[in-house]
């Protein structure tokens, strides 16, 4: 057990960035740990919740962090890039592949670390182990669509738009599936199965809404009044009527 804890890669356990706020820490720690108690019948986890505790003991101590991180930096393996496993060559598919790559690695960042959801060009090709000079088209793309946004330094992140595509068609889109869950991008905790879980290819894709569709009850209350017979007026009539004939 003890020698896990040494192994142990934090940031990845607790699903955050190793740039993650304290903030952050502290309220990933009480959500996982309310999870993982052995005292929740659900989904109580012993060693998840030994392995949790240690993470939080080093990651919330300032000093010990700092320490943690030194040799993180030192011993982190690299990372095997998205290119060995996805095909990023071929002249359409390839261009597809890259787009979905991008938004993975954005959707990624912006998970684990909501306040700084940035990624450099820099980095999104080292993840991906593609030239930037052939990710300008797909930035641009990205960016028409409203997918990912880019700040004046040239950073990008991925905006609301891009995370309702990827949450609504990942179930659709082995690859960006494949992306989501390989390369290097699964992490060890889910954090909300019920929420995150779109692999069951049984799942119905969510789709709001069209609320120019919605009928205006108040609109068909006024049709009801002025274009369908008025009973209180047939009865009337009918009232009428009789009165009528016997004069």
């Amino acid at each position: 057990m003890l020698e896990a804890t040494k192994t142990l890669d934090y940031y990845e356990f607790l699903q955050i960035s190793p740039h993650a706020d304290m903030e952050t820490i502290h309220r990933v720690y009480r959500y996982l740990a309310a999870r993982f108690h052995p005292d929740n019948p659900e989904t109580g986890d012993p060693e998840k919740f030994f392995l949790l505790k240690s993470a939080y003991d080093i990651l919330s101590d300032p000093e010990r962090r700092s320490e943690y991180d030194r040799n993180y930096e030192q011993e982190a393996p690299a990372r095997t890039p998205l290119s060995e496993s996805v095909d990023f060559m071929d002249q359409v598919r390839g261009e597809l592949n890259r787009r979905l790559a991008v938004l993975a690695v954005l959707y990624y960042r912006r998970r684990s670390n909501p306040f700084e959801p940035k990624v450099s060009l820099a980095e999104i090709e080292t993840r991906m182990g593609f030239p930037r000079d052939y990710l300008d088209f797909t930035t641009w793309y990205l960016s028409k669509k409203g997918y990912i946004s880019r700040a004046d330094n040239s950073d990008f992140s991925l905006t609301a738009e891009g995370v309702d595509f990827i949450e609504t068609q990942r179930v659709n889109i082995p690859v960006l599936n494949k992306l989501l869950t390989t390369g290097n991008m699964a992490c060890n905790v889910d954090m909300d199965e019920d929420t995150l879980s779109l692999e069951s290819v049984n799942t119905p894709m969510i789709v709001l809404p069209d609320m120019t569709r919605i009928p205006d009850r108040r609109a068909n209350a006024r049709e009801r009044r002025t274009g369908a017979p008025d009973w209180r007026a047939e009865k009337v009539e009918r009232r009428k009527g009789p009165r009528r004939d016997t004069e």
